[in-house]
């Protein structure tokens, strides 16, 4: 079962799978829903401050590379659109729309891709950690309801 925990673990810390596929796998393998959740919290944001540091510079200095530019252009340019997208949505309201990018669990509006564009925008450290902290607890709570089934139970009573 350990064995199990530690695969759910990288799975939450791989970008654009995050802790949205790692919940669902960890339904598969057939572990608890709660300590699932918990783990998957925890792989989802370790990378976070790294991202917030050091991502964005090595991004900028890849870019131009021969063998690693295409992939760092692709995600400086994601960054830059979700970052974009966020502050036209949201105005001064951009810790809040933070956290609802990365916790309402569609394709590419993670921690990865709320962290990368929280530094583009230069959003203070404290507030993009916890933003994202949020994002993916929340994340978590609706990946967990829908691994469950639970939304399905509540569409087919009404």
């Amino acid at each position: 079962m350990l064995k199990k925990y530690f695969i759910i673990f990288f799975i939450s810390m791989v970008p654009l799978i995050e802790l949205r596929g790692a919940i669902p796998v960890s339904q598969g393998f057939g572990l608890p829903i709660i300590s699932s959740y918990i783990i998957c919290i925890i792989g989802n944001m370790i990378p976070v401050p790294i991202i917030y540091l050091f991502a964005r510079k090595i991004l900028e200095w890849g870019k131009d590379k021969k063998i690693i530019g295409g992939i760092c252009t692709f995600f400086l340019t994601k960054g830059s659109r979700a970052g974009k997208k966020l502050e036209e949505k949201a105005g001064k309201g951009l810790f809040l729309a933070l956290l609802l990018f990365v916790g309402i669990p569609l394709p590419g509006t993670g921690a990865w891709t709320g962290t990368l564009a929280a530094s583009i925008l230069d959003m203070k450290f404290k507030d993009t950690v916890l933003a994202v902290v949020l994002g993916v607890l929340l994340a978590g709570i609706i990946m967990m309801f829908a691994s469950l089934g639970i939304f399905g139970a509540v569409g087919a009573i009404s």
